[in-house]
């Protein structure tokens, strides 16, 4: 597989795009890279099981970076609940381990094609609706912080996204103002990817036919232009996350969300 000029442009855009998204919405892009990654390296003759694969993991290890940039500019608003995230943190290594070292390898890329398919789906109807929790709702106790963190990190490792799509509609449900459940999730994207990343390099050694400059499932050529120009954009997203409206643009974002979740469910059921 050639490196060619076309294909860096086309992973700067989509390393701008993502990194502001990450800022703005608490998210760690995934669910706008897997689409695009896979769409990339499938057309550059990689399998469309292992394109899916290598999409879901280097999109999470892009997350390392993202969320550094992007935590950052959160905290120094004083935004990040360090609380939750001490809370959360150890059951998300844990789910996260789980999936990327143990589920991940076993399911085909069709399957977890159709997971994210149905996951961006649910995240982006989540967005929709908006719904206002009870009043009374508080954030459970440390048991129940370390079972939400491995709900979290599993299900992550599965679609390569940084938890944002299930952290954020969880500490808003339980009252968490809706700037301080985006900035806590920008800060729960580090160990989520750290911990699903090790995974996928483990996981990924023994495969066959990886393209060229690939780590496990990891390939490194898309991992460095995303992360370099994701890290720019992510503390722009975050500032304007305290400025713009940020219900309206939700709406708008599950609206795209739903064409990638219509794609990647169409590369899902043509791979079964």
């Amino acid at each position: 597989m050639t490196f060619e000029p076309t294909l860096i442009v086309e992973l700067a855009i989509l390393g701008l795009g993502t990194g502001f998204l990450a800022g703005l919405l608490g998210i760690g892009g995934g669910m706008m890279m897997v689409p695009f990654i896979t769409i990339i390296l499938a057309g550059r003759g990689v399998s469309p099981n292992l394109a899916v694969k290598m999409a879901i993991a280097t999109s999470m290890a892009t997350i390392l970076f993202t969320s550094l940039s992007s935590v950052r500019a959160h905290h120094k608003r004083g935004a990040v609940r360090w609380d939750l995230v001490r809370g959360l943190a150890p059951g998300i290594i844990l789910g996260g381990a789980v999936a990327s070292l143990g589920v991940f390898a076993l399911l085909k890329g069709s399957w977890l094609a159709l997971l994210f398919a149905a996951f961006v789906g649910f995240s982006a109807t989540q967005m929709f609706l908006d719904r206002k929790p009870k009043p009374t709702r508080q954030v459970p106790g440390t048991g129940g912080l370390v079972g939400a963190g491995g709900v979290i990190g599993f299900l992550s490792g599965l679609v390569g996204a940084g938890g944002g799509f299930v952290s954020v509609p969880f500490m808003t449900w339980c009252n968490v103002a809706i700037h301080n459940a985006v900035a806590t999730s920008a800060a729960l994207g580090f160990p989520i990817a750290l911990a699903n990343v090790v995974g996928y390099v483990i996981s990924g050694q023994s495969v066959q036919n990886l393209p060229l400059y690939s780590f496990g499932y990891i390939w490194l050529p898309a991992l460095g232009v995303i992360a370099s120009c994701s890290v720019l954009t992510a503390p722009l997203g975050a500032r304007a996350a305290h400025t713009l409206p940020v219900k309206q643009l939700k709406r708008v974002f599950a609206s795209i969300l739903y064409l990638l979740a219509a794609y990647m469910l169409y590369r899902g059921l043509i791979s079964l």
